[in-house]
């Protein structure tokens, strides 16, 4: 490849990373409907041919930032297996989609706006790529349970918890400081998320990993 042709695919790539956060701010401002390609074009100062050139329609957008959201949620848990021990792998879990509510607490409303409307636009990867992902996680977290690893739970009903307690903090967020009085702040969630696996694991019958004990992390 040419220096020209690596620095045009680097620019492409600089592009479409400046389109998809600005959709994602769109789109969580105003929904599906009420965005507008144009109303991404001035969030990201872009002429409208410029998203159009990397995205040839709103819907395809909109796709993007829903699967770039799952690619970021579902993370290392991609890599667990069953030799892997489940209260390293869980608590890192948690760890990680409570950090992404605190960074991308966006991207978390418009999954949350989407399923909420009965995922009209997530038919076919939603019910395909993803739920191949997830039958593949239950399966490891039930190996770990067959093995005697943990104790016996369902994994889909875990997963579910996890999903739920984590996005809470994202979706619901104006909820939280509304009664506490103030945004939680990095120190906050780091508390949060030690007493989030805390629960988790201790229903899983998993000792908690260094890191997360609270006495380490008051």
């Amino acid at each position: 490849m040419t220096i020209q042709r690596v620095a045009d695919a680097g620019i492409g790539a600089k592009n479409r990373s400046l389109i998809v956060a600005a959709a994602e701010k769109s789109f969580a401002q105003n929904g599906f409907k009420g965005t507008s390609v144009q109303q991404i074009a001035d969030e990201a100062g872009l002429p409208k041919t410029n998203i159009l050139y990397y995205f040839k329609t709103k819907q395809e957008l909109y796709m993007a930032v829903l699967q770039e959201t799952l690619a970021l949620w579902n993370s290392h848990f991609d890599q667990a297996t069953v030799e892997d021990d489940p209260a390293q792998v869980l608590a890192s879990y948690i760890a990680e989609k409570m950090e992404l509510s605190r960074t991308r607490p966006l991207a978390s409303k418009i999954f949350a706006l989407e399923i909420l409307n009965g995922a009209p636009n997530l038919t076919g990867y939603f019910d395909q790529d993803h739920a191949t992902w997830m039958r593949g996680r239950t399966d490891i977290i039930q190996a770990w349970i067959d093995r005697g690893k943990m104790r016996a739970v369902s994994p889909e009903y875990l997963l579910f918890t996890i999903w739920a307690s984590t996005q809470h903090y994202a979706d619901f967020s104006a909820q939280i400081t509304r009664l506490r009085g103030k945004k939680m702040l990095k120190a906050d969630f780091n508390e949060a998320t030690c007493e989030l696996v805390h629960l988790v694991l201790a229903g899983c019958g998993l000792q908690v990993p260094e890191a997360y004990r609270k006495s380490d992390n008051a």
